[in-house]
């Protein structure tokens, strides 16, 4: 296959997938199946995910613009092209969003829980808001006089405004503008109102502002007074600037000032603004002829639903499910002493976290314990993790924390966290030049008799306690001195980056990964064209890398029979006749994020099992320290084997990846499958019957 010739026809565009993806968020608000409360949660992560889209992706896409970049190698097409397709599709999921909102509230309503408006408050409502209103909410504003100011104020990075037009019928010259920040990052964006019988009302903060316009005008005389949501969407991406005065600490931190005077790349609207009000903005902003001029509702930022009030029932959420216990680490009191009678393989949400910060406690005391190395990446905003690790620090052990300062939106965090663990006594590593550090890596050394023996913990999610509630991840914890001595050498690599080990157990990005998984894929066709068993299952977040997509789709006309589960961006095309005939593509979409990175190879029957912190893409692939390690245990096998069927027979939750990106779900089977609920009742049985499969 020609890359260049044919790169446009034989994958499908990143951007559009992505929407795609976004698209089967939307889904999930829309399901009926889906608890009320939990459809709305669901609306929120769809707002929140299109805005750090338009933060990054439509970022990249103007700068490509701006730049003049006319190749479609990137971008599979013109950037311009893919803008418009973009901005095409953005509309059509807004108008979707919009209708399943009026769904939802109609629902609420139903069951006596109304979303209300200034308006629509009774007496006591009244009485309660303003005295809210006066507390907590006027403290918080500062209305600015937009016609008597030169330059427009400078509207931070996806916040939410409200544009005041107090007017003056008959003396339209004396109309004020007044731009006000709507104070969401430090007050509820919902209240929950006072209430009788069973009707409960909700409001939000903007109209909580709304009720309030007259006491912050009441010195200007007017007719009326309209309040109209704008909010602008910034490129997000950090432009390192290569000063050999500053250390890397400093440049990310004068980079994240930069990053929020971005460029615009998305300024969304109310559509109900008068005319000349909006022009009066975009005119003042310099926006006139900007492409992502988006007109919305009265509302933006809906990506706070997540934080929607807890109100009705039990049924409006779905249904709390504890986390199984891992049953090698119920049997000892001590983890080190587990983990010397055979590996143990966490399956996150399904297990608790709570395993591997109970073993960092275990190390922070164990008077044999001499050393803590770490990989972070994104931690909890009160990280059990890093108290775990401080209090390693007090009690003597050597602590090495390698923290990526670079990871996107985390930045700020840890960069706090970075001063914290330094100012408790941490060897801090921020990473490897031109390189992310993305692995997920922690290695214990504990000195046992005349030995030192080494602990090694590899994941494919990051040490983060709330994440693991949310996110499918599993994490590795092993003694196997094979893999712990190469977990050692990764960590030589971060303090020596010249020292280049050749890893026989582990893959490693940026140095062998790309290499080691094209040999495997290899194997199969070698495999399939000499009429042996040949398969790939595999999982991912994202399937974009052009080189490892090619070594499919040959595996597929050599007849290799490949089954893969992409949550997000797929740009492969699966099913086509000749080409990729024997690629199945599904991608589930559930109450959990799927998260995990799991590659299994049929390799002639004996079974090669991975798990990674990699996705198929460039950056990872290429521009990213990463890490897959393979599980030898053949229970462990296992018990990855039945993981992966069980995300194969999803019927309920799964949606079928093709050419169209028409997100159909799929169907058939003799009964019905929801793999998330299928891998809980799966654990729960391997902890009661250890054999059972």
């Amino acid at each position: 296959m020609s890359f260049m010739s044919d790169e446009v026809k034989n994958y499908i565009n990143r951007e559009i997938s992505w929407l795609s993806f976004n698209e089967r968020v939307l889904q999930e608000a829309k399901d009926p199946k889906v608890p009320l409360l939990e459809r709305l949660k669901f609306l929120g992560i769809f707002s929140s995910n299109l805005d750090e889209f338009f933060s990054v992706r439509v970022g990249t896409l103007q700068r490509m613009i701006d730049a003049g970049f006319k190749s479609k190698v990137m971008v599979s097409d013109s950037p311009k092209k893919v803008m418009k397709q973009v901005y095409d599709k953005v509309l059509e999921l807004r108008d979707e969003f919009d209708k399943i909102f009026v769904e939802l509230t109609k629902e609420l309503e139903k069951h006596n829980i109304f979303i209300v408006d200034e308006t629509q408050l009774d007496k006591a409502q009244k009485a309660f808001l303003k005295v809210y209103f006066q507390e907590k909410v006027r403290p918080r504003l500062i209305p600015v006089m937009l016609k008597d100011i030169q330059s427009f104020p400078y509207l931070k990075n996806q916040f939410i405004y409200l544009l005041i037009d107090v007017r003056k019928k008959w003396d339209p010259n004396g109309s004020k503008f007044a731009l006000i920040e709507v104070p969401a990052d430090v007050l509820p964006r919902y209240i929950l109102l006072p209430h009788s019988s069973e009707k409960k009302c909700v409001i939000m903060l903007d109209d909580v502002i709304r009720f309030g316009l007259d006491d912050i005008f009441s010195t200007f005389e007017y007719d009326s007074i309209g309040a109209y949501t704008i909010k602008l969407t910034r490129d997000a991406e950090l432009d390192i600037v290569d000063d050999v005065t500053k250390s890397f600490f400093e440049k990310v931190s004068d980079s994240l000032e930069d990053r929020k005077k971005g460029q615009p790349v998305r300024f969304v609207y109310d559509r109900d603004m008068p005319y000349y009000l909006l022009d009066f903005t975009l005119k003042r902003l310099k926006l006139q002829k900007f492409e992502n001029l988006v007109p919305g509702g009265k509302y933006h930022n809906a990506k706070d639903f997540m934080d929607f009030p807890k109100v009705g029932p039990d049924s409006f959420f779905y249904e709390k499910k504890h986390p199984l216990p891992q049953k090698h680490l119920l049997q000892l009191k001590s983890i080190f002493a587990a983990l010397r009678g055979k590996d143990i393989l966490l399956h996150y949400p399904y297990q608790s976290f709570d395993y591997f910060i109970d073993f960092l406690r275990e190390a922070a005391i164990d008077p044999d314990v001499s050393s803590i190395k770490i990989t972070l990446y994104r931690v909890a905003r009160n990280s059990n993790v890093i108290n775990a690790l401080i209090n390693a620090i007090k009690n003597g052990k050597s602590v090495t924390v390698v923290i990526e300062l670079q990871a996107r939106f985390d930045e700020e965090s840890n960069i706090y966290w970075t001063q914290k663990l330094e100012d408790a006594g941490a060897k801090i590593i921020d990473g490897v030049h031109g390189l992310k550090v993305h692995s997920k890596l922690c290695h214990i050394t504990r000195n046992e008799g005349k030995n030192t023996v080494h602990y090694s913990c590899i994941g494919t999610g990051n040490f983060n306690e709330s994440t693991a509630k949310l996110y499918c991840d599993h994490m590795l914890m092993t003694s196997n001195p094979d893999l712990t001595f190469e977990v050692e050498k990764v960590f030589d690599f971060f303090v020596h980056n010249y020292k280049v080990y050749d890893y026989k157990h582990l893959i490693v990005a940026p140095l062998q990964m790309r290499n080691n998984f094209k040999k495997h894929i290899e194997n199969e066709i070698e495999n399939a064209e000499a009429g042996k068993p040949a398969y790939i299952h595999a999982k991912m977040n994202s399937l974009v890398d052009s080189d490892m997509i090619n070594a499919l789709y040959d595996a597929s006309k050599a007849g290799v029979r490949i089954k893969l589960v992409i949550r997000g961006i797929c740009s492969l095309v699966p099913g086509v006749g000749g080409f990729s005939e024997n690629i199945e593509v599904i991608s589930i979409v559930d109450k959990y994020l799927e998260h995990s990175r799991i590659f299994i190879f049929c390799n002639n029957e004996d079974e090669r099992y991975f798990i990674s912190s990699a996705d198929w893409m460039v950056r990872n692939l290429d521009r990213r320290v990463e890490v897959a390690t393979p599980i030898y245990d053949p229970s462990l096998q296992e018990e990855l084997r039945e993981y992966m069927n069980l995300q194969f027979l999803d019927n309920t939750k799964a949606r079928i990846i093709n050419v169209h990106q028409d997100n159909k779900y799929r169907t058939g089977g003799d009964s019905p499958h929801q793999a998330q609920d299928d891998i809980y009742d799966f654990l729960k049985k391997r902890v009661e019957h250890e054999d059972v499969l």
